[in-house]
């Protein structure tokens, strides 16, 4: 089977467009979030083998916290987010750590060290965090009731600072929503 010079051609540059279109999607998909996007809904399994599903805010503040427990600034930063997730919780915002630990049983024992009470959700091949655009540890998103980024900080936070209560609070009584409907069981 002899090809023609022009059939050759026209392969190559539908293989370039092709490609072209592919590239495009495939950044647009990495892009990390930014402020203002919406949380991405995902499903983890938690550290005692449930699967829960985070939909969306669900006319919550969420905080959403990648980390590890081999992470130094990650274990720094540990207490005070504890403290701030019992003191948050009265005004209905939500904590969620995501650990990208591989060691089931170190991350157990860190949880049970730290007296840790909000959900620890585990991914360890770091898929989600990779979604998020997650590239140092820790890293905390904040979502606004509207389950849009407010802000992501990058690295370990005071989260005593009474600065981090007043700009959550803010989100909790900014901007109005409709009122809350039941989730579905098993959700967030």
């Amino acid at each position: 089977m002899n090809v023609s010079k022009s059939t050759w051609l026209l392969l190559g540059m539908a293989a370039l467009v092709l490609g072209g279109m592919l590239s495009l999607i495939w950044k647009r998909g990495s892009q990390p979030l930014a402020v203002g996007d919406k949380v991405p809904s995902f499903s983890l399994r938690s550290v005692d083998a449930t699967t829960l599903t985070f939909k969306d805010a669900g006319h919550h503040v969420t905080l959403i916290n990648f980390w590890a427990s081999w992470c130094p600034p990650c274990v720094e930063e540990t207490p005070s987010l504890e403290k701030f997730s019992r003191q948050m919780s009265p005004f209905g915002v939500r904590v969620i750590s995501i650990s990208v630990d591989q060691n089931l049983g170190a991350l157990q024992k860190f949880i049970s060290d730290y007296h840790l009470t909000y959900p620890v959700l585990r991914d360890p091949n770091q898929t989600l965090a990779a979604r998020f655009g997650t590239y140092k540890f820790p890293e905390t998103y904040i979502f606004d009731r509207n389950g849009r980024l407010a802000d992501k900080i990058i690295g370990a936070t005071d989260w005593e600072d009474p600065r981090m209560a007043q700009f959550i609070e803010a989100l909790v009584h900014w901007p109005p929503v409709m009122p809350v409907q039941k989730a579905a069981a098993g959700k967030w």
